[in-house]
């Protein structure tokens, strides 16, 4: 079974309304695949992030489902416009049922985007 840890999220320190940004998270996680044998020949059965999925103001922006294929540890990047205000919810549910929720505010600057 896996032991949950605090996720490392990395927002940008302040975004302005219209700019793109990228969202990052490292996940720790054993993400056994299932394939593997204890030393007695018993398999291991699989434990792996299935589905991620993260929202932005109560609004979907990001989501995916993994299969047995997926690194332990896993590092998750997605890209966003900013619409305005708010706060990240990043969610994830492991093979064995652990739900794991974690929230981000994102500051906003006054200002147009950079570029």
């Amino acid at each position: 079974m896996a032991t949950a840890s605090r996720p490392r999220i990395k927002l940008p320190e302040g975004a302005s309304v219209g700019e793109i940004i990228e969202i990052k998270a490292l996940i720790q996680h054993v993400m056994e695949t299932g394939n593997r044998k204890t030393a007695d020949g018993k398999p291991i059965p699989r434990d792996i992030i299935h589905s991620f999925s993260a929202t932005f103001a109560g609004n979907p922006v990001f989501s995916a489902e993994f299969g047995s294929g997926i690194s332990a540890n896993p590092f998750i990047a997605f890209s966003m416009k900013v619409p305005g205000p708010g706060e990240f919810e990043l969610t994830w549910v492991d093979d064995q049922g652990n739900k794991t929720v974690e929230k981000a505010v994102l500051n906003i600057v006054a200002g147009p985007p950079p570029g």
